[in-house]
């Protein structure tokens, strides 16, 4: 340790959902917490997020939660079932927030934004006597000592432990820019690379789809893989975007070819028998919107990536129930809601300190697991945070 190392008893590096948890845990464990972010103030992702109602966790039963981290489920069971949605429920009500629980199982704040939580968040580890300092850049180890550039210049920290809730690598004007793997990667650490997780598909459109951008894509089905979504889109400048995407982009980045439903609620039978229907003189357009009901921006979708529409009705069945999406892959990984890759589990104990440096845990996004949208992203980042500050605190009692 440095001569001008300031000591410490737990150092959190990141000022997001899971570095505050852990913060939160450690403090109220009773041990002195300094809180390292480095953006002007903390929460900024967090806080974006409650921009469109901070969905916070998911009521849905504990093995669904668990099914929608898929493979990594195993890894982060044991978090889950430590800090459950029930419980983070009971924590953010203890922050004087009411909840309510929507009809697809998502949870928010009455509030419908992040702002009046974080607040009270933050007052709760000021009690605890948590202290926040901001534009701390973590800039990696020498030695023992923590590195920071900040204000005042380059400063060094001496923590007997440390939480890294560093984020993962999207948006990263809100602090989450994936510069600290190059730190962690120096120790040996084995990380996976980053991935765009929840995010859009960039499409190249035709100059008649111009009309339908910001146009909302309801009652139909996507399907990529083993991955299906009913939810709802929207057709952008960009591509296609929006919570019916997410639920299936992490088939679609990995390979898997995205069909569109566009008569989810009538098999492929039904839809051929009502196109038999006499249509006369009717145009094919019309002829779609009165047998099938289809607005505008469907017919315009089964346009644009059928081009030339098959005539016989069994074979435009087929297209109409499996129309396949052309795209040129997800958009840039900063647009994602969140990302994949970052510490490897291989890299971790099962308290999620860091086999190559001990003393260190890592909590969050920067772990190496995705989830659809719909609670899960949050819940897993303040059930990790909660992990692994317990047990730094455990680590600080002997």
């Amino acid at each position: 340790m440095s001569a001008d190392c300031e000591p410490l008893d737990a150092l959190v590096i990141g000022g997001g959902p899971a570095g505050l948890m852990a913060a939160e845990a450690l403090a109220g464990a009773g041990h002195r917490v300094v809180v390292a972010e480095a953006k002007p103030s903390v929460g900024r992702k967090f806080l974006m997020a409650g921009k469109s109602g901070l969905n916070l966790t998911n009521a849905g039963s504990r093995d669904a939660v668990l099914a929608s981290f898929g493979d990594r489920a195993a890894h982060l069971e044991p978090m889950l079932r430590a800090f459950d949605p029930g419980e983070i429920q009971h924590w953010a009500e203890g922050l004087n927030q009411t909840l309510f629980t929507g009809s697809t199982g998502r949870v928010f704040p009455r509030a419908m934004k992040a702002s009046p939580l974080l607040r009270a968040w933050l007052a709760r580890l000021s009690g605890l006597g948590v202290e926040v300092r901001t534009r701390w850049r973590w800039t990696g180890w020498e030695g023992s000592d923590v590195m920071f550039e900040t204000p005042g210049g380059s400063r060094r920290i001496c923590p007997k432990v440390t939480i890294l809730g560093v984020g993962g690598a999207s948006w990263a004007r809100l602090g989450s820019d994936g510069a600290w793997a190059a730190h962690l990667a120096a120790e040996g650490a084995a990380l996976v690379p980053f991935r765009p997780a929840n995010g859009g598909l960039s499409v190249e459109w035709s100059g008649p789809m111009q009309r339908h951008f910001g146009t909302p894509i309801k009652a139909v089905r996507l399907n990529a893989g083993p991955l299906t979504s009913r939810g709802e889109f929207v057709i952008s400048a960009k591509g296609l975007e929006g919570g019916g995407i997410y639920g299936v982009f992490a088939a679609v980045r990995d390979g898997a070819p995205l069909l569109l439903d566009l008569q989810p609620g009538r098999d492929r039978a039904e839809v051929a028998a009502r196109l038999k229907r006499p249509r006369g003189k009717t145009s094919l357009s019309n002829h779609l919107r009165k047998t099938l009901k289809l607005p505008p921006v469907q017919i315009a979708l089964l346009q644009e990536f059928a081009r030339l529409l098959p005539v016989d009705p069994a074979e435009l069945a087929s297209v109409i129930k499996a129309l396949p999406i052309r795209h040129a892959g997800p958009l840039p990984m900063d647009e994602a809601i969140s990302t994949a890759g970052g510490v490897s589990f291989s890299a971790l104990d099962e308290t999620l300190e860091l086999i190559a440096r001990p003393g260190t845990f890592v909590a969050g996004e920067a772990l190496d697991w995705e989830a659809p949208t719909g609670g899960y992203l949050l819940t897993a980042c303040l059930s990790t945070g909660h992990w692994a500050g317990r047990h730094a605190a455990r680590r600080l009692s002997g």
